[in-house]
């Protein structure tokens, strides 16, 4: 696996990453202030996934003033949706192996 697809795995595989991210996606540009407030974490731990979340391309942020603007880019998600899509080709396949194993069994 390309090691963009492990910065991906890696900054989503936390919950509260997660949760930062489907936030941005539904609701559009954030300050940390607005995250934090919906995290259930400190303002220094949001910070931290945010800066997780950036490096692996997921989010971009936007100075404006003294305060920084969060949004989300779900295209950065593509890797992942390529491997799952691939993922469940292979199993697919092994169901239909099996199946036919299954089958040709009960004959």
């Amino acid at each position: 696996m390309a090691q963009s697809h492990d910065v991906l795995f890696r900054a989503l595989a936390d919950p509260t990453r997660r949760a930062i991210f489907e936030r941005l996606c539904r609701h559009g540009d954030q300050t940390v202030a607005a995250l934090t407030a919906r995290a259930g974490v400190s303002q220094p731990a949001v910070s931290k996934h945010l800066a997780v979340l950036r490096q692996a391309g997921l989010v971009r942020d936007r100075h404006e003033g003294r305060q920084t603007h969060y949004s989300a880019q779900p295209k950065a998600l593509s890797p992942l949706i390529d491997w799952t899509s691939r993922m469940a080709g292979f199993w697919q396949g092994r169901f239909d192996d099996l199946e036919d194993l299954l089958k040709r069994m009960d004959q």
